[in-house]
């Protein structure tokens, strides 16, 4: 299951966050700012939940394109963008991570900020092996996702691979959380020509909780993928 429903109660009960992380603007920056035409780079960001990455790229000129499997998010997601940049270029779909409704070699870069780790490590995997599917040639993916070693890891329930139903910390009530180890990373990007990643740690409480993730940043090869296209139409 590559979405869980209980992330629809988690949208519709609370606020999210309304800013991009500094990290993401840093990727963005670095890889696309000098891009001639803007609008001709194309985002995709899995589980964008609410969009407030998908509203800082819209805002700098990109074309953004969302996918979640929450109506609520999209929603919220939609009228942000509708308010704040009405002239923005993309669209939200509803839909699975597992399936992208997209052509091959559809998107300049996605993201992946902390969803794909609400999944098992067998359907991260597909995942980010429809990711290459979507990526052009030569095409950049920027990964968030927490770290075994973080708070929460080993509580609750466990949920296969480095997963658990946790009972502690930020994660705890928000479905599966996946934990990844460091030689795990290589697997879940085997069909990424080249991969890099650097750690990050918050300290709660000095000596008792930290919150530990990777930053991954991952490039397509520049051979375009050849498979049968599965898409659907999509709408603004």
């Amino acid at each position: 299951m590559a979405w869980d429903p209980v992330w629809e109660k988690i949208f519709a009960s609370r606020s999210w966050g309304r800013y991009p992380g500094e990290e993401l603007v840093r990727f963005v920056a670095r890889n696309f700012y000098d891009a001639p035409d803007r609008a001709a780079v194309k985002f995709l960001e899995l589980g964008c939940g609410p969009g407030p990455n998908l509203w800082f790229l819209a805002r700098e000129g990109f074309t953004a394109y969302g996918i979640d499997g929450s109506p609520s998010a999209l929603s919220q997601a939609r009228a942000r963008l509708n308010q704040e940049v009405p002239n923005w270029h993309g669209a939200l779909v509803q839909g699975e991570l597992l399936h992208l409704p997209f052509p091959d070699n559809s998107f300049d870069a996605l993201i992946d900020n902390e969803a794909v780790s609400c999944n098992s490590f067998e359907d991260a995997c597909q995942i980010y092996a429809e990711a290459r599917r979507v990526l052009k040639p030569g095409g950049k993916l920027f990964v968030r996702t927490f770290a075994t070693g973080c708070w929460g890891e080993c509580t609750g329930t466990p949920a296969g691979h480095n997963a658990w139903f946790v009972s502690e910390g930020p994660l705890a009530g928000e479905g599966i959380a996946r934990f990844t180890r460091e030689e795990d990373i290589s697997l879940l990007l085997d069909e990424f020509e080249s991969v890099e990643h650097a750690k990050l740690e918050l300290i709660r409480n000095p000596g008792k909780f930290s919150i530990k993730e990777w930053l991954i940043t991952a490039i397509t090869s520049k051979a375009p993928v050849l498979t049968s296209l599965r898409f659907t139409k999509t709408n603004r």
